[in-house]
């Protein structure tokens, strides 16, 4: 900590805002205090103000952490990415946090620009605007290239930086406290989150890091368009990107915050929900990379059904495990196979051994079955997946942190549809993406694609056997190689089992 009187300083200042809007020790939680906090509980709520007596907690404590600063506000936006933790209303309410703000002047901007890219603005762009929005953390100007293409530049605030620093200095600080005076909040790891926050930060104070993954998601959508296509992403201009500037291309249509974005003469609403759905699950389980921020603010729209997405500093992954675990979950629930629901669960390690998959298979049951009949507009696949989270507590899952991400954004991606259209059909909408990676990962053709993987694998090792015999092995048989006609009868051998498998599954194949 590189000054703790002023971190003190600030988090007392923390601690203020917090009464103020009633969210150190909300009023809703002290009648669950013990009776000896009660009145500490109570001297608190005397300084809350009028932005302590309307909303709920979550509600209360998103405008106190708007008020904060950068830092206070990614904690929020963190915070609303662990509904297992916080409870999945709690993290709903946080996940409306913004983070809007007065621009800083354009000259300054032109200023770190310049420093940024080591270069006049005038070299690189012909017409440098004023800025159209403003966050904590950087703002966006227009400007246009040379050849004259319209592109967006982003530009880190002055001065960031050090405020980041101090904010997370304090934060620091508050873990430390809340570890040492508060035992069972350990079980949460204060300390931890608060790291975790930190490296999301400063990975967002590198605009390189940002161009890098809107390149790679870019990448990921144009692939994705030969399934049909369901969104895009602006080209990086590299010649435009620094550590505190990053130049995109300009996003075509209107930003979806904007009322007159889905009156847009010829544009389809229901083909637009559909596709903001099926572009996250296509990224999420083809390519195991995904937009982690897929609200309204991030998304542009134009006819006839074409999204474009902006804002690549949140970035989900998945491995293979994860996205099948994804898929198989939301398979099972579609086609009410809760058992093979609890398999995915105990092959995956996610539930200890030592419990039932019988009874497992059974508390899924109660999270499927009330959704079963009900209308599409009443299901939420992103609530589905809160509660299913919820239940596998009690059987000792501990989740994994791109779970919950994955979570928090599906959320995000079912309002967008909702608003779009309220009755839409979010499993619908889905089904073909993930019937689509089902078929393809776990289906016939796909066994006998592992099948012949393992016997060319097997093949290789065979070979490097047979050319570089183990050492140990030189010696005891007097540098007797492996015959040559063992290894082409395992090879044969092998060979004939796959050629039986796959005349066994030829006729599933061809089905």
């Amino acid at each position: 900590m590189r000054d703790p009187i002023g971190a003190t300083w600030r988090l007392i200042r923390w601690g203020g805002a917090l009464a103020k809007h009633d969210a150190l020790i909300p009023r809703e939680i002290t009648p669950m205090l013990p009776g000896w906090a009660r009145p500490v509980a109570g001297f608190v709520h005397l300084f809350a103000g009028r932005e302590g007596r309307d909303g709920r907690p979550g509600q209360r404590l998103g405008r106190a952490f708007e008020t904060l600063g950068p830092v206070a506000i990614k904690l929020g936006q963190v915070m609303a990415t662990r509904a297992d933790i916080f409870g999945i209303e709690f993290a709903r309410d946080l996940g409306r946090l913004k983070d809007k703000l007065p621009p800083f002047p354009t000259d300054e901007a032109r200023r770190e620009i310049e420093r940024s890219l080591g270069r006049p603005v005038e070299s690189l762009f012909s017409d440098f605007g004023d800025p159209i929005g403003a966050a904590s953390l950087a703002q966006a100007h227009p400007a246009w290239l040379a050849d004259g293409r319209k592109v967006a530049v982003k530009v880190l605030r002055p001065g960031v930086e050090r405020r980041v620093v101090q904010g997370l200095d304090s934060m620091r600080l508050a873990a430390g406290l809340v570890h040492r005076l508060v035992p069972l909040s350990r079980r949460l790891e204060p300390q931890a989150f608060v790291e975790t926050v930190a490296r999301s930060m400063n990975l967002e104070l590198d605009m390189r890091l940002e161009a890098a993954a809107a390149s790679e998601l870019g990448d990921i959508m144009d692939k994705a368009r030969a399934d049909g296509g369901h969104m895009s992403a602006p080209k990086v201009v590299w010649d435009g990107v620094g550590k505190r500037v990053l130049t995109l291309e300009w996003a075509p249509g209107l930003p979806m915050t904007d009322p007159a974005a889905i009156e847009q003469p010829g544009l389809d609403k229901d083909a637009l929900a559909d596709n903001v759905v099926r572009a996250f699950l296509t990224q999420a389980l083809d390519y195991g990379a995904f937009h982690a921020d897929l609200h309204e603010g991030n998304l542009f729209a134009s006819a006839p059904a074409e999204l474009t997405a902006v804002d690549y500093g949140i970035v989900g992954r998945l491995g293979p495990g994860e996205r099948r675990y994804l898929a198989e979950i939301l398979w099972g629930f579609l086609t009410r196979d809760y058992p093979r629901i609890a398999r995915v669960h105990f092959e995956a390690g996610y539930v200890p051994p030592d419990h039932s998959v019988e009874a497992f298979a059974q508390a899924l049951r109660a999270v499927g079955e009330p959704v079963i009949g009900k209308q599409a507009s009443q299901v939420s696949m992103g609530r589905l997946l809160g509660q299913l989270f919820e239940i596998t507590a009690l059987f000792d899952m501990h989740l994994r942190p791109e779970l919950i991400l994955l979570q928090k954004t599906m959320v995000s991606v079912e309002g967008v549809a909702r608003r779009l259209n309220p009755d839409h059909d979010l499993w619908a909408a889905a089904q073909p993406v993930v019937e689509r990676w089902i078929t393809r990962e776990l289906g016939p053709k796909a066994q006998v694609r592992d099948g012949l993987r393992e016997l060319l694998g097997g093949a290789r090792a065979l070979s490097r056997l047979v050319q570089d015999p183990p050492q140990a092995q030189t010696v005891v048989v007097e540098r007797e190689k492996t015959p040559v006609w063992l290894a082409v009868c395992v090879i044969a051998a092998t060979s004939l089992s796959a050629a039986a498998l796959i005349v066994s599954l030829w006729p599933r194949i061809l089905g």
